[in-house]
């Protein structure tokens, strides 16, 4: 069966119509692709190119939003301003995401690490470092990205972790970053580096709390594995 081309439908059925009447919650992932692109090719129109990007992509948005601009580019009718366009959006809803989890919430337990940081980390395909600062009632008062890349103990330097923190007279931290593999177990790297925020933390007098890997929906934490 040929693919049915946006030109062939009623203009009400198109997926922008269809979008302004029934809203966007009643579009399939292909159609919403479809009118961030906008246009297709001379030889695909604007659903046929989104159907080949979200097959490339395995099928997910999930995994669509893991893969770096750039590669979007691979599929045929999608160049830098078409693929510029789907990262914003990604990255919008990301930030949506995020934004429910505000300055001045608890943090309890390395689960609600996780909770707040695992739909920011989970679907990057490079490694980010993070700081949480805490006041004395364990509410976070500052978070702040510290690196990005792969990690290891001369990329993250303790000087770069404590300085948000000290401006921000923090009692205490909790360090925060992902593992794109998907496998949450500390690395010889991750565990050097945090042996030496913890060195350095007793130092200033401003305690390290936990530092927590975030994989997938997975979640390792030192302070729970006694590694602290």
């Amino acid at each position: 069966m040929d693919k049915l081309r946006v030109a062939d439908t009623n203009e009400a059925e198109r997926p922008r119509e269809r979008l302004l009447t029934l809203g966007p919650s009643a579009l399939t992932a292909v159609e919403l692709l479809a009118i961030l692109l906008g246009t297709g090719t001379a030889r695909s129109d604007a659903l046929s190119v989104a159907a080949d990007l979200l097959a490339a992509a395995g099928g997910t948005v999930r995994q669509l939003a893991r893969r770096p601009p750039s590669s979007l580019r691979s599929v045929a009718g999608v160049g830098r301003a078409k693929a510029a366009r789907i990262a914003a959006a990604l990255e919008l809803a990301r930030r949506l995401d995020r934004e429910g989890r505000d300055l001045g919430e608890d943090i309890r337990s390395p689960s609600d690490v996780h909770r707040r940081y695992g739909p920011m980390l989970r679907d990057l395909m490079v490694e980010e470092f993070h700081l949480l600062a805490l006041d004395a009632q364990n509410r976070v008062t500052r978070q702040t990205l510290i690196t990005r890349g792969i990690l290891n103990s001369s990329l993250v330097h303790p000087r770069e972790v404590f300085r948000a923190a000290i401006a921000e007279a923090a009692a205490g931290i909790i360090v925060v970053h992902n593992h794109p593999s998907g496998n949450p177990a500390p690395s010889a790297d991750d565990k050097r580096v945090t042996t030496q925020l913890v060195e350095a933390g007793k130092l200033l007098d401003m305690p390290v709390y936990d530092h927590v890997i975030v994989a997938g929906d997975q979640y390792f934490s030192f302070a729970e594995a006694g590694l602290l």
